[in-house]
């Protein structure tokens, strides 16, 4: 399914933008792009993300856009000052003739001179971020979803708009076509003048009809096709993550459609077996989008 979702913040560091955006795909494929100080944030991302997506080539792109300003004045790190004061204090108690450090040398001091907030201690904004972008994310499909469920219910209704008619009609239909064909087996009999008799070979030809008549009978495939639908519809209005349940569901409607072809033929049902494959494809095609 396709989504997309930005979210934004000013940090003391910059603006910090978090961007996720999907295309269509049967498996999940997720990549990031961030800048390398932030690469550690990535695991935190990709289970949040998973958390929430189970199809689609998904990218994540974390971007972070300097602030521009004037060069702030220096602020010394009382702590680290005091720990340094409190070092050399012990240092000359211990060695009186030790000569006592320079201003700068103090300065240089590990963390004597507070620096300003890397990108590195941006985890938990990035993450903030990302919350915001995947719940506009999730939303964004959820829209799409209701789109794509609509029109697989429009084919669904279609499909049972075809099936339920010939249901009815089915046993009409194969008592037709039976007549049909031993009429004309009649006639050719009789064209043939077969040494035996009319009736004794009618007889046969009847039997062998009506056994022809129960390997072509489409009852059963168009039941299944029936059940099928019923199911497609309850899974739709489950709401919950069903694309791999809707695949299966696909190959079967596909299975029935292809069975009832094969027969369909043999009793003048071409035109309704072809009108299903079409409606079947089109839903098989919108479902591998669905999440």
């Amino acid at each position: 399914m396709t989504g997309y979702a930005l979210a934004s913040r000013d940090t003391p560091a910059g603006q910090l933008s978090v961007e996720i955006r999907s295309v269509n795909s049967r498996f999940l494929d997720l990549s990031f792009r961030m800048p390398d100080e932030l690469r550690g944030v990535e695991p935190a991302l990709r289970e949040l993300i998973v958390g929430a997506a189970q199809r689609g080539k998904i990218e994540c792109r974390v971007g972070l856009r300097a602030a521009v300003r004037a060069p702030a004045a220096a602020q010394l790190d009382a702590q680290a000052l005091a720990q340094a004061a409190e070092l050399i204090g012990r240092l000359r108690t211990a060695v009186p003739q030790a000569a006592a450090p320079t201003v700068g040398e103090i300065l240089r001091w590990p963390g004597v001179v507070a620096e300003p907030p890397g990108a590195e201690s941006l985890a938990p904004e990035v993450l903030a971020a990302a919350r915001e972008a995947v719940d506009e994310f999730v939303a964004s499909r959820a829209r799409e979803g209701e789109k794509l469920a609509a029109f697989v219910r429009e084919r669904a209704d279609a499909i049972r708009a075809i099936v339920e008619p010939l249901r009815q009609r089915t046993p009409e239909l194969l008592a037709a076509w039976q007549a049909r064909l031993v009429e004309r087996l009649r006639g050719a009999l009789v064209q043939a003048d077969a040494p035996v008799p009319l009736e004794e070979s009618m007889a046969r030809v009847r039997q062998e009809v009506a056994a022809y008549g129960l390997r072509i009978d489409i009852a059963e495939e168009l039941s299944r096709l029936h059940a099928h639908v019923d199911e497609l519809l309850r899974v739709l209005a489950a709401g919950s993550p069903a694309g791999k349940r809707l695949d299966f569901l696909m190959q079967e409607f596909n299975r029935e459609a292809n069975t009832l072809g094969s027969k369909a033929a043999a009793i003048d049902l071409a035109g309704a077996s072809i009108e299903l494959k079409v409606l079947i494809e089109q839903m098989r095609e919108q479902v591998q989008n669905v999440e």
